[in-house]
């Protein structure tokens, strides 16, 4: 961690940029995409690759995210490597940011990405120094200014930044009418609850011969009954499960008429709310490329690519009759997936569309396929 004189002698001759935390804490470093204030919750991934892939996955909206391997940028970026339309992190903090890349195709460097998206960044920071502190205090909102680095006046604006805990944000980034994805002559039909669905998530699936309608987050169960699809799946998406009550009857209601769901993430944490067990705002949460879950069917093992904060009550599975652990964490034994007994209905909290990886979960597609089917 360095003190502000120590740093501004590093980078005298950059424009200067600080990363504060809520509990006072400051970092100083260089500035990079465009000069201003991003606020948000502070995480950080472990993944050492797919840095674009994390950036415009709506689940990460209202987050600054650190990024733990040094080097991000260095084979640029991708138009045909996103998640969604545009990014999505509210800030990035990082040690190193590079201004070129090695890769031929590769259409533009992360400053100009951030630049057209309007981010605000910071690198030259000792993230291996910041992750270790965010580990040991746990998840807490922060600032990235490079627009006003007068601490005492960053502290009055971090006073009206929202907690997480409590924050309903699906509705901030799904889609606001309904739209079609994949062959419309295809064997299945398969509607999509979007709460910031990821587009590798809907490829998965229309690649597995089904015709996907998207839904925005409110969308009723009667309406989406009303196309007859096969299958339900509750995607991904930020904030707190337990500020999206509006949902919780829809799922029930798929439930109640035993028709097949898939969850992911969120998906997995709202189809728990409506089985009654509770979710619980984790103390860093989950966030990479290299988890591993054990399958309690198989009991084989699977790394997976994780982002969540929040998490089922473990409490709550142990008092309901309702459902069945599948997949727990090896890193400490968190639930990561469930099955609603007497159901056709089965939940991860991880993602298997990892893009670019790992893919060792995929087979939960097909097993969702197979629901249908059956």
């Amino acid at each position: 961690m360095s003190t502000k004189n120590q740093k501004v002698k590093h980078i005298s001759e950059h424009r200067q940029a600080v990363l504060l935390l809520e509990d006072g804490t400051v970092f100083y470093g260089k500035s990079e995409g465009v000069t201003g204030i991003a606020t948000g919750e502070i995480c950080f991934n472990t993944g050492m690759t797919g840095y674009q892939e994390i950036f415009t996955d709506p689940s990460y909206y209202g987050q600054i995210l650190v990024s733990t391997n040094v080097h991000v940028g260095n084979y640029g970026v991708h138009e045909v490597e996103t998640e969604s339309s545009s990014i999505k992190i509210a800030g990035l903090v990082c040690r190193s940011l590079s201004s070129v890349y090695s890769r031929r195709s590769a259409q533009a460097s992360i400053n100009k990405y951030f630049e057209r998206d309007n981010i605000v960044a910071i690198s030259g920071i000792d993230t291996r120094a910041l992750v270790r502190y965010v580990r040991d205090k746990g998840a807490m909102n922060a600032i990235i200014s490079s627009e006003e680095l007068n601490i005492e006046k960053l502290k009055e604006r971090m006073a009206l930044i929202p907690s997480m805990a409590g924050l309903e944000l699906s509705t901030s980034v799904s889609t606001s009418v309904p739209y079609f994805a994949g062959n419309e002559g295809a064997k299945y039909k398969v509607a999509v609850l979007d709460f910031g669905v990821k587009a590798n998530i809907i490829r998965n699936i229309t690649d597995r011969d089904c015709f996907v309608q998207v839904f925005p987050a409110k969308t009723s169960y009667k309406e989406m009954k009303r196309w007859n699809p096969d299958g339900y799946l509750l995607s991904n998406g930020p904030g707190d499960p337990a500020a999206m009550p509006y949902v919780v009857g829809t799922v029930s209601a798929i439930l109640e008429e035993n028709k097949p769901i898939f969850g992911i993430c969120l998906g997995h944490q709202i189809l728990a709310e409506a089985c009654g067990l509770g979710t619980y705002k984790m103390h860093i949460g989950h966030r990479g490329a290299n988890h591993p879950v054990k399958n309690l069917l198989t009991g084989k093992c699977e790394i997976t690519s994780q982002n969540h904060g929040f998490n089922v009550s473990e409490e709550g599975v142990k008092k309901s009759s309702k459902v069945e652990v599948t997949h727990v964490n090896l890193n400490d034994n968190t639930i990561e997936g469930l099955r609603v007994k007497g159901k056709n209905a089965f939940s991860v909290q991880y993602h298997p569309e990892a893009s670019p990886g790992p893919h060792d979960s995929r087979y939960l597609f097909d097993q969702f396929i197979a629901s249908m089917s059956e």
